[in-house]
């Protein structure tokens, strides 16, 4: 476990410095400049401004400077809004996203299994319809249009949530349901499959005909089994409910590093880019094997190697 864990991490590092590389790279072919003429009327604040931010070195000596202050833990400061840090962005926007996230993660954890788990258990066929609607719509249905259609309908016309940043626990349940559409979705699909396949196992008949209580056989033995498929998508989730909220953010004024990369994409603010996206993609690697790890502990025929 040991050894697996360390070389997951060896392999994390090596991905962050290629993401990293990639990002800093495409970032210099990408057309155009945050420090330009017309934010700078005069040369001579023109010319204090590349000096400031290194821009009027060759580019593979920013790249080697940058490296060296990623690896001191300064992502830089951003180029559009003087004096604000990347590392301070990080810091205030975090916390707003990752609340958000993790509600919406926790909700579609819970509706995604029970609606999953009801339409692999249940004989009404109109339960088994309903997951495979809620399935089918999520999957479909991107997350920014439902966005919309929630504010124009529940918003606007009916005027029952508001939809303006997160001032009050009301204004979170928009937001949490754009997000989270998509992973109940998934979880539900995953769930049913999984369920269906367990009930049909010899150790569940084996269990049954020993006069185990259905409803002990489905929680202490099939729901265990069923859930390895959930594990294995919720981290790759989370991290997607982490990071991939920049247009929920946006269209609800949500103040996260969501709607700060959103804006660096706009004004081209290369540190504040590379920063978050260092950062996000940091997110993914921790996730994915904490997922990995979490798997091997619930099924013991994993074998990390």
């Amino acid at each position: 476990m040991g050894r697996y864990i360390l070389k997951r991490i060896m392999i994390g590092l090596i991905t962050l410095f290629l993401l990293s590389s990639a990002t800093f790279f495409l970032m210099k072919a990408t057309p155009g400049s945050p420090v330009s003429a017309e934010r700078y009327k005069t040369e001579a604040s023109y010319k204090a401004a590349e000096k400031k931010y290194n821009l009027d070195k060759p580019v593979f000596e920013q790249y080697t400077i940058y490296l060296k202050n990623v690896l001191h833990g300064d992502l830089g400061e951003s180029m559009v809004k003087s004096g604000i840090q990347v590392n301070d962005t990080i810091r205030d926007g975090f916390p707003v996203t990752a609340k958000v996230g993790t509600i919406a993660f926790v909700t579609a954890l819970i509706i995604g299994i029970t609606l999953g788990t009801s339409a692999a258990l249940s004989k009404q066929k109109w339960v088994n319809n309903l997951c495979m609607f809620v399935a089918t719509i999520g999957v479909s249905l991107p997350s920014f249009v439902l966005a919309v259609f929630l504010i124009i309908f529940l918003g606007v016309k009916l005027r029952l949530l508001p939809f303006i940043g997160l001032s009050r626990p009301a204004n979170y349940i928009l937001p949490v349901i754009s997000l989270s559409l998509y992973p109940i979705s998934m979880i539900c699909r995953l769930t049913r499959s999984s369920m269906l396949e367990v009930m049909k196992q010899d150790y569940i008949i084996l269990a049954r005909s020993k006069g185990t209580p259905y409803k002990k056989v489905v929680i202490k033995h099939a729901l265990k089994n069923a859930m390895l498929p959930v594990v294995t998508y919720a981290g790759p989730a989370f991290a997607y409910l982490l990071t991939g909220s920049f247009v929920i953010e946006s269209i609800y004024s949500i103040s996260g590093i969501g709607k700060e990369m959103v804006s660096a994409l706009t004004t081209r603010d290369y540190p504040m880019i590379m920063g978050l996206t260092i950062f996000l993609g940091f997110l993914v690697i921790v996730f994915n094997l904490v997922t990995d790890i979490i798997s091997a502990s619930l099924d013991p025929r994993i074998k990390l190697k």
